[in-house]
Order: C-alpha cells, then sequence, then structure tokens
C-alpha cells in the first residue's frame, strides 16, 4: 500500500464502477480502512452515484479512483470536476484508466495523451504519469464489453493529481500600489506628452479659427414646411381594413357598430315568427308580440336579442 502514499488520519474515498470486482474491492477497503486507522475515514462511491453522495467539499485527503485490480473505469470531465470539488487542498487524486495509445475515433476511451490534460481541465495541477501497463485478458474483455473497442493498442496508465493549496472560487486581495513616485520637487512626476497632449492653448479657443456648423443649414425648404393635419391624423379601423373594432376605438367604428347591432332584426329560424305565437318556436324572441307582416321592421327590448 506504499504506492498510495497514504498515511493514518487521513480521510481516503475509493471510486470504483461495475467493472470492478467485488471480492478486490472488500480487500481494497479493508487495507485501507486498517492503514488509516480510524472508523468512518473511508468512503466507498460508485462511479455513476458520486454527485448523489451530496459530499461537502474538501471533504477527503485523498481520493482513489478506478485503482481496484481489474476495473477499466473511464472518467468523464464532469466526474473529473467532482472529484475536484471534494478533495481538500493540496490532497491528492490518484486514478487508473484505460487509453488507446494511438488516436482512434472511439470517443469513450481517451488518448494517452488526452488523460493528463483531461485532468488538469478539472482544477487539478501537478498531474503526472507514474506507470503505464497492458491490459490483463480480464480487464481487455471488460472494455470490450463496456465500451465495444476492439483495438490492440489499449493500456492502463496510473496517474496523480493534486488540488491546489486553495479552495475553489476563493478570493485574496492583491496589494497594489498606483501612487505616482515623486519627482526631484518632490511633486509626482508628469510625462510631457501627456501633459502637452491635455494642455489648451489660448489659440484653441479661438473663435474665428474654429469651424463651427451652422444650425439653420441643417434644415432644409421642406423641413420649414407646415404639415397638413390630414396627414397627421391616424387612419381609421375601416381605412386599415378591419372588420373589428379596436380596444381604445376613437374612429368611430366601434359606435357604428354597436348601433347597426342594436337596429339589427334577429334572424328566424323556422321563418314562421310573424303568423303568431302558435307558429313561434319556444325560444322565440317575438313571443308574446301581436303578428307582422313579413319584411316588417320590428323593434325589440335589449333583453330580446337573440336567435331564434
Amino acid at each position: 500500500m506504499g504506492e498510495f502514499g497514504i498515511t493514518p488520519g487521513q480521510r481516503v474515498a475509493i471510486i470504483w464502477d461495475s467493472s470492478s470486482p467485488v471480492e478486490a474491492l472488500k480487500d481494497l477497503v479493508d487495507k485501507i480502512q486498517t492503514l488509516v486507522g480510524a472508523d468512518n475515514r473511508v468512503a466507498v462511491e460508485n462511479i455513476n452515484q458520486l454527485f448523489q453522495s451530496a459530499h461537502r467539499e474538501s471533504s477527503f485527503d485523498v481520493i482513489l479512483s478506478g485503482v481496484v485490480p481489474g476495473s477499466t473505469a473511464q472518467h468523464s470531465a464532469e466526474v473529473l470536476a467532482e472529484i475536484a470539488r471534494i478533495l481538500k487542498p493540496g490532497g491528492r487524486v490518484l486514478l487508473k484508466e484505460p487509453v488507446v495509445t494511438e488516436s482512434e475515433n472511439n470517443s469513450r476511451i481517451k488518448t494517452a495523451a488526452k488523460l493528463p490534460t483531461a485532468l488538469t481541465l478539472s482544477g487539478l495541477v501537478e498531474v503526472r504519469e507514474l506507470q503505464k501497463e497492458a491490459l490483463t485478458p480480464e480487464e481487455a474483455k471488460s472494455v470490450r464489453e463496456h465500451f465495444g473497442y476492439q483495438g490492440n493498442d489499449l493500456v492502463i496508465v496510473q496517474i496523480e493529481g493534486r488540488k491546489p493549496n486553495f479552495e475553489v472560487g476563493s478570493s485574496s486581495q492583491l496589494k497594489l500600489s498606483f501612487a505616482k513616485k515623486p519627482g526631484p520637487s518632490g511633486k509626482p512626476s508628469v510625462d510631457p506628452a501627456t501633459a502637452k497632449m491635455w494642455t489648451l492653448s489660448a489659440n484653441d479657443t479661438n473663435d474665428e479659427e474654429v469651424d463651427l456648423l451652422d444650425s439653420d443649414e441643417l434644415l432644409d425648404s421642406e423641413d420649414l414646411k407646415k404639415p397638413d393635419p390630414l396627414s397627421l391624423r391616424a387612419p381609421s379601423c375601416k381605412e386599415m381594413g378591419k372588420k373589428k373594432a379596436c380596444k381604445n376605438c376613437t374612429c368611430g367604428l366601434a359606435e357604428e357598430l354597436e348601433q347597426e347591432k342594436k337596429s339589427s332584426q334577429p334572424k328566424s329560424a323556422c321563418g314562421n315568427c310573424y303568423l303568431g305565437d302558435a307558429f313561434r318556436c319556444a325560444s322565440c324572441p317575438y313571443l308574446g308580440m301581436p303578428a307582422f307582416k313579413p319584411g316588417e321592421k320590428i323593434l325589440l327590448k335589449e333583453n330580446q336579442l337573440h336567435d331564434a
């Protein structure tokens, strides 16, 4: 266990995946638990459930991922970022991952060159490769089953990184001095070129030498004409081709439509309304009124205006 560099009293997290043999995982946990020498100092997390574990920031001194013998875990950018989050400032992460030695068109397996870059982008520093070894037949079979890779250039890389000695998102005030150095006279020195640029002379304010625009020349004869009042009138609803009046109609269309509604005759559904109540429907608006001649204009009350 010396290669992990774990000392008694440290908090350690072991991350495993579905390819990790159960007996090998148990054996590793027991050894780490014995090494740290205290209960509840070793956390065991599945790589797919790491986000649901809800560990606080800076919880662990050492994180081991993919180091279970026989494991072929792949670490996504999100997993690496979460590992960096729960690692204490100055803490170490040690992981193993199968990679390809050549550039292959397989997005699920990184190349040997991209793995250190992925750790660096997650916020880790001092990233270095510890060792590189060939896959065992069982590990090669696991990669083929889980990732569908059939190449022969697979190796397992063991790599280490550290979290910087400050928390992610922390800030510190910079001690900067913007005071100007005094000149020979004791006053702050000023660049002569800068002073000349921002200094006005008497000639700079001489109106006779400054070209000014005449505001009257900006307007032509068309601009000075009084507009026709009709051209300023907003078009009416009818002129706009609308069949309904606007909500705040001011052109008179709303009143016109309301008047038409009041003066319009209801439409007869049966055509017998003019004959009298004996020939009218139960919902006829003319119920109770005497018979009338066909086409004769009949004035109805507001509450009687509905279709028969």
